[in-house]
């Protein structure tokens, strides 16, 4: 997914497969990270866990990528 894609997308999460492209690594690091509370603050962008799944907010990461702060 680009970011002119996840920008005209209308859903409101988006899967880490989607995400890790616009951040140029691999998914697997996103997953890994998201595991604990330190790792979900290192990303420096909101992820919701679901049982086994991360969801990433849409609008709080095209604000983190944009350069906003998405924790205010």
């Amino acid at each position: 997914m680009t970011m002119f894609e996840l920008k005209h997308c209308e859903c409101d999460f988006v899967h880490i497969s989607d995400i890790a492209p616009i951040l140029g690594c691999n998914p697997q690091s996103i997953r890994t990270a998201s595991q604990s509370e330190e790792g979900r603050k290192a990303l420096g962008f909101a992820v919701t866990r679901i049982g086994a799944r991360t969801l990433i907010p849409r609008l709080a990461f095209i604000k983190y990528v944009e350069g906003a702060d998405c924790c205010e």
